[in-house]
């Protein structure tokens, strides 16, 4: 999951992506709403957490810009404005979800997961044979057990999960993994997998590997 964060405030933004990071997402700051706009035009992401009181260009032109693109990117406006006139002029606007400064951090990540959840179209649980990871607490089990995964391997595992059956290249693993100046290469991506592959092979589940190409969870055959 790679998420970008539009704020102003230094402070808030290393907290939020401090956090994020440890959940295991891919996390881009955008200090300014002409840094907000460039990032969007430029790559792809699974979320935008959006202050409206953003310099050089205001979060709602960000957001209006995005919609003009007929994007459907999830956005959470997180702002200090907390009138019903703001609320509602945000969510005409396009936005997904509005949360007031100051917030309590586990809220804001539980609706981080719901919008990515429901962009993505997936239940609260993903099963692939004996394999189910919950996405809510995003804790992975095989047969009742919970499988040890660091926050790199989750973030892995989601990606593959949510392309079952469909090949993943080492470049979008990169892509949805790795946030700017995180140096990640095609044989740590290598590395990753395999330590991930050996922790499922336990339960049956199959991790394909396409030279030359990337990786494909493989569906389980029907009995």
């Amino acid at each position: 999951m790679r998420i970008l964060i539009a704020e102003d405030d230094a402070i808030i933004a290393d907290g939020l992506s401090r956090s994020l990071r440890q959940a295991g997402c891919a996390v881009d700051w955008a200090p300014s709403g002409v840094d907000a706009d460039a990032a969007l035009l430029t790559a792809a992401y699974d979320l935008l957490i959006l202050d409206l009181g953003l310099p050089r260009l205001p979060g709602l032109e960000v957001l209006k810009r995005l919609r003009a693109r007929n994007s459907s990117l999830p956005v959470l406006i997180l702002t200090a404005l907390d009138g019903t006139g703001d609320r509602v002029r945000g969510l005409d606007l396009g936005a997904d979800d509005y949360m007031v400064k100051p917030f309590d951090l586990a809220e804001l990540e539980a609706r981080v997961r719901a919008l990515c959840r429901r962009s993505a179209g997936t239940a609260p649980t993903i099963q692939c044979g004996s394999l189910v990871y919950d996405q809510i607490g995003r804790v992975a089990q095989i047969d009742g057990q919970t499988v040890d995964l660091s926050a790199r391997e989750i973030g892995l595992l989601e990606v593959l999960l949510t392309r079952m059956g469909r090949l993943v290249s080492k470049d979008q693993l990169v892509d949805k993994l790795c946030g700017w100046g995180e140096e990640v290469s095609h044989n740590a991506i290598e590395v990753y997998v395999h330590r991930l592959r050996k922790k499922l092979e336990a339960g049956g589940v199959k991790i394909a590997t396409v030279r030359g190409l990337g990786y494909c969870l493989e569906r389980p055959q029907p009995e």
